[in-house]
Parts: structure tokens; sequence; C-alpha cells
């Protein structure tokens, strides 16, 4: 790989009291690559995309994102700055269309103006190019069909593609994605990871995830947390034949 990461982590350490749910991680994001992060529950795999996001700050370590040092910058200013996530419990607004829930997501990336009290007034599909961002992330999620549909009454599937569209709507270049394929059936997961390919050559991408077969689909490079450690990192086939890994996590089997 030539150039520089999109996102970099050295030492990241998270300490709740005694405890480091994260303790010295070092990972980077590469544009165009997928890296998965693995382990068992309370692995610190959540914790550690928290971190990144700027949901949390650590208690020690750097963070870079596109070269510049955001350890300790507020979520909003990290979003701005070109990383968007997910979260494990879908994050939407029941309510509203698909179109209205992406529009609203690609409204944030609008350039700041002056105060003006008139601005109430006028209406958000004037905006021609948050129209065009929003049309973009609606098509790439593969959600044009539904974009009158109303998200509370979507499907569980349609809904995680969703949030996939709206964190796309604010252009980011690197993504945290946390669970994606939860709680899906085989045909709805199958489309995420259709989706998640289909948008990987723009991104850099973290995906925290439990289903197997998806990720070694996915992973370009797949990192294994035990206990707020990593335990192995690499590429896929190695980490799948590495018997301590297999031990803690994957089972004799994989």
């Amino acid at each position: 790989m030539s150039g520089q990461p999109l996102l970099s982590a050295r030492q990241l350490t998270k300490k709740f009291g005694g405890l480091a749910a994260v303790n010295e991680v070092s990972l980077d994001l590469w544009q165009d690559r997928i890296h998965v992060v693995i382990g068992p529950n309370g692995a610190g795999k959540s914790t550690l995309t928290n971190l990144l996001s700027g949901d949390l700050p650590p208690t020690s370590g750097r963070i870079e994102l596109a070269g510049q040092d955001i350890t300790r910058a507020a979520p909003e200013q990290i979003s701005r700055h070109g990383l968007g996530r997910s979260y494990q419990k879908t994050n939407i607004f029941l309510p509203f269309t698909v179109w209205e829930n992406i529009r609203l997501a690609a409204q944030s990336r609008a350039p700041q103006q002056p105060w003006n009290p008139l601005r109430w007034l006028h209406s958000a599909q004037a905006d021609q190019a948050t129209q065009a961002r929003a049309e973009a992330a609606l098509e790439l999620a593969g959600l044009a069909e539904r974009r009158h549909a109303i998200a509370g009454a979507a499907s569980h599937g349609e809904q995680r593609q969703l949030e996939v569209a709206m964190t796309l709507a604010t252009q980011p270049r690197v993504l945290l994605l946390d669970e994606p394929l939860a709680g899906m059936g085989t045909a709805e997961a199958e489309r995420m990871v259709e989706l998640l390919l289909r948008i990987k050559p723009k991104h850099a991408m973290m995906v925290v995830e439990h289903d197997i077969d998806a990720i070694f689909t996915l992973a370009d490079h797949l990192t294994v947390m035990v206990n707020g450690t990593v335990i192995a990192s690499g590429e896929p086939a190695a980490i799948r034949a590495d018997r301590g890994v297999q031990a803690a996590y994957l089972g004799e089997d994989h």
C-alpha cells in the first residue's frame, strides 16, 4: 500500500477505573480496504469504535484522521473532518420517510452561514447541493425504490441500509460500522455485504462484526480483540489459521 492511511490510531487506551476496556490498540484504515474487528462480547470492540469517533475520550494514545490529530476532538468536529459511523442500535428518524432521513443527514453538510432570522422560511428542497448528496446516497444504498416508505415501517435490513445511506450522505472518507449485519436474516445480510463491497473503493472502513461468513467475505485485514487487547492482526487467511485465535474466538471448526 502506498501513501498514508486515512485514519491511524496508536497505543489507544481507555480505562474505566482500574479496568482497561481498550488497551494500547494500534491500527490503520486505508481507502479501498475493509478492516474487520472481531472478538467475544466484552472484548472492547464498541469502545474502540467510540474512541475513534470521538464519542469517548481516550485515556491515552493518539488518533489521526487524514493527517490531523483528532485525539481530543468533539464528535461533530471529527464528523465534519470526514468520518462517519453507525451504531449497534439503529439510529434513524422512524416517523420520516427514507428520503427525508437521508436528506436531513445531507443537510448537516450544508455550508455554515451567518444567522438569518428568515432562513427557516427557505425550503430545504431548494438546496441543490444537499439534494444531490442525498440522491447519490439513496442510489448507492440501493433504496431508490423505497424513497417514499416510512422508515419505521421498513424491514430491519432496510433500516440498517438506511443508516448507512444517511452516513454516506455526509460524504465521509472513513466509515466505522458497528455490527451492521446484527439481527439480519440470510437475504438481508447478503444485501448488506453487497452494499459494503459497493462503497468500499471510495472509503476506508472499519467493521465490527460477528457473522463469520460475512467477516471472511469482507475483510482485507482482520484484528482480533480479547479483554481490550489485540491478540492477532493481519491477513484473514493467517488469522483464520492462528491456533490462539481459534481457541479464543473462532472455534476449532474454522
